[in-house]
């Protein structure tokens, strides 16, 4: 039996992972949790954080998964080690995979990161660069904004451009070179964040990175079947049904919600 690969996130951003993951590795099931009940979950405290991450990995844990990717960054900023005790199968959270990427495009070692409230407080991307390379010189500037933008369907509303140019000001003065998008809903912006930017301005997406830890995880898969796709969210599956629709360019053929009883996570 084949055993899935596991995905939560705060929300729709994670299917941003989803999309680089099925592409890379079509014969793979796939099953995706959106907690969509509780998004954003960057401005709520640690102990929140990792108590809804918990959470969301037991939820996926009990499908009998064999990988469990954290596609939060305020997630995996906050939760992994919590999350690693859990579970002897491999956690793939999307902070290395992005510092690393960045590092690779940097040419003068100053690195801009924007996140949520929580991915920035937690200064995890400024520690995993800094200890890859110590000269680099990390500007971290938090979105809270971007998250709603991104749930609402406005990537590309006058509002949404407003936004960006507001929040990354600041980063346009820098001189960074590389931008890590810092959470899995900010690639949905990145055509303003790009026109805020500037072309001289790599922008770094984790979701591509990750799918080269997974080859580094998974056997070749020769059986020639094409992999299952199966969602949970926990609320608003209409909502999510939309974005999910315009994010990955087709139709959902699997999505259920989920009530959030104690239970549930027991």
């Amino acid at each position: 039996m084949k055993r899935p690969i596991g995905i939560f996130d705060s929300g729709v951003g994670g299917l941003t992972v989803f999309k680089a993951i099925r592409a890379a590795f079509p014969e793979e099931d796939l099953l995706y949790f959106g907690d969509t009940a509780r998004v954003p979950y960057g401005p709520k405290s640690h102990n929140t954080i990792i108590e809804y991450s918990v959470q969301n990995a037991r939820f996926l844990l009990q499908k009998g998964i064999k990988i469990l990717i954290v596609a939060c960054n305020t997630s995996a900023a906050v939760s992994l080690d919590e999350l690693c005790h859990l579970t002897n199968i491999p956690i793939i959270g999307v902070i290395t995979p992005g510092a690393e990427e960045a590092l690779r495009s940097t040419r003068n070692h100053r690195i801009g990161v924007i996140g949520t409230e929580g991915t920035v407080r937690s200064q995890a991307y400024t520690r995993a660069i800094s200890k890859l390379m110590p000269d680099a010189v990390v500007f971290s500037k938090s979105c809270p904004l971007f998250v709603p933008l991104v749930e609402e369907g406005w990537t590309d509303h006058p509002v949404a451009k407003a936004v960006v140019h507001e929040y990354l000001h600041e980063l346009q003065q820098s001189d960074i070179d590389t931008l890590v998008l810092g959470c899995t809903h900010y690639p949905l912006l990145r055509d303003l964040i790009s026109q805020v930017m500037g072309n001289q301005v790599t922008l770094v997406d984790s979701a591509v990175a990750i799918t080269a830890y997974l080859k580094a995880l998974l056997p070749a898969n020769t059986d020639g079947k094409s992999g299952k796709d199966i969602f949970y969210v926990s609320d608003n599956e209409d909502k999510f049904e939309q974005i999910a629709k315009r994010i990955l360019d087709k139709d959902i053929a699997q999505l259920r919600r989920v009530r959030l009883f104690e239970s549930w996570f027991e």
